[in-house]
């Protein structure tokens, strides 16, 4: 994992008025500033890899589908935000990257994981410059016991309600479990004295990062929004 500047553009440099996130557009504007980019990938009805970060489309589209549930046919003309992008496919958005910067691949949590895993790892045997991620440690653990030689990482958050659920999530049995090439980690557990020292040894990426004051610690990579930052 190289990267210049520890910062990774965090869903391509987007507005999310002008230039929704993980668009094309959006990747584009990272390219411009050779940001690595990091984006998330789920499966349409008809098994297709598009980038797009919500379970549904609400947020980004004001409509109510759930990507699992729509196939692409039905997605590939739905408008993202007030604007001409679409939600592309992995397939376009490697042809756009080609390996120039760094793709930071986050996986998002189904039960379909082999499904998804194989169709993914389909799509990078013959591409370079990536990394690959997820929420779900089952995920993590699956690509590492049949693709060693991917760098994947566990995705850790802070935010449970469930104090148990939390410490589970965040408990070295986990990272064990997973077999994580690195973590990325909300900021919040930057001031989790507990959660660092057992993690002390590990490659940390943190997320979400706002501003260029957050850009603390030469050691760590940063998944960053509002780039690029004044």
């Amino acid at each position: 994992m190289k990267i210049t500047n520890n910062i990774i553009a965090h869903r391509g440099v987007h507005d999310n008025k002008t230039i929704p996130e993980n668009s094309l557009l959006a990747f584009k504007t990272a390219l411009k500033y050779n940001y690595p980019i990091e984006l998330d990938v789920q499966l349409t009805k008809d098994n297709i890899l598009v980038v797009f970060h919500d379970y549904n489309l609400k947020r980004m589209t004001n409509k109510t589908n759930l990507i699992k549930k729509t196939t692409y046919y039905d997605l590939q003309n739905i408008k993202l935000l007030s604007t001409n992008e679409t939600i592309p496919t992995l397939d376009e958005v490697l042809k756009l990257i080609d390996s120039k910067v760094l793709l930071d691949i986050e996986i998002k949590s189904t039960k379909q994981i082999k499904k998804i895993c194989e169709i993914l790892i389909n799509k990078l045997n013959n591409y370079h410059n990536f990394i690959l991620k997820s929420f779900n440690p089952k995920i993590v653990r699956y690509l590492k016991k049949h693709y060693p030689n991917y760098e994947v990482g566990y995705l850790v958050t802070s935010n449970h309600k469930n104090s148990l659920y939390k410490k589970f999530l965040t408990s070295n049995f986990i990272q064990k479990y997973s077999h994580s090439d690195f973590l990325a980690i909300d900021k919040k557990l930057l001031a989790d004295k507990h959660f660092m020292q057992q993690n002390k040894n590990k490659k940390l990426l943190i997320w979400t990062i706002k501003s260029k004051d957050e850009l603390t610690n030469p050691n760590y990579i940063y998944i960053c929004n509002n780039l690029p930052f004044k």
